[in-house]
């Protein structure tokens, strides 16, 4: 269970799947107005202590960890699950998200960390209730619920997290807007200026 007062945190950005929809392009390398995807991730946890990026190796302006699931491509629980393994250091929670998902900001992180006491972690909610890849969650419980390397490659994320309790936070605005398609793109490229999230 997370606790009040807790101080450090590591961070995992899943930035190495397929991309299909767009050609398999290299979502992570991905600009809008003039900033990558995966720099607008690095943004939402500016506050994490250390960062590992599951994804295609890219320069950055902050230190981070680079590391790529085996076999390729074995889905998001794989990726978090060698993220998890791949940190230099153990903090008392990690911060997980989709380099897809730009509108994302560190107060978002913040309100998950915030809902995650007196849990196991906390997940974002879109409107419809489907939760997104965006969590928080308490290190040493997602050590002991992880399988062995054999049973990681395709494990479904609902799978891996279905034993641990994780409080819901509501998205607001374009939060749990991810980018799939090349719509999706072109849209998050013009955020209303009303969205608190923009910028």
């Amino acid at each position: 269970m997370i606790d009040h007062g807790l101080t450090g945190f590591a961070a995992i950005i899943l930035a190495g799947g397929q991309a299909a929809r767009l050609g398999g392009v290299d979502k992570q390398s991905i600009e809008i107005a003039g900033r990558t995807l995966l720099e607008f991730a690095l943004d939402a946890v500016i506050d994490a202590s250390e960062v590992v990026v599951v994804g295609h190796h890219v320069p950055t302006d902050r230190p981070v960890t680079f590391v790529r699931e085996e076999p390729r491509f074995g889905g998001p629980a794989a990726g978090l699950l060698i993220g998890h393994d791949s940190l230099l250091r153990r903090f008392p929670t990690i911060a997980v998200l989709a380099v897809d998902m730009p509108h994302l900001t560190s107060a978002t992180v913040r309100r998950l960390h915030d809902a995650a006491v007196g849990h196991e972690g906390a997940v974002l909610v879109d409107a419809d209730g489907r939760r997104q890849l965006a969590m928080v969650v308490e290190t040493e419980r997602l050590a002991a619920v992880q399988p062995d390397l054999e049973g990681r490659h395709g494990l479904a994320m609902r799978d891996l997290l279905a034993p641990l309790d994780l409080a819901e936070v509501p998205a607001i605005a374009r939060e749990a807007r991810d980018i799939d398609t090349w719509t999706d793109l072109r849209d998050a490229a013009s955020p209303p200026e009303d969205d608190p999230t923009a910028g």
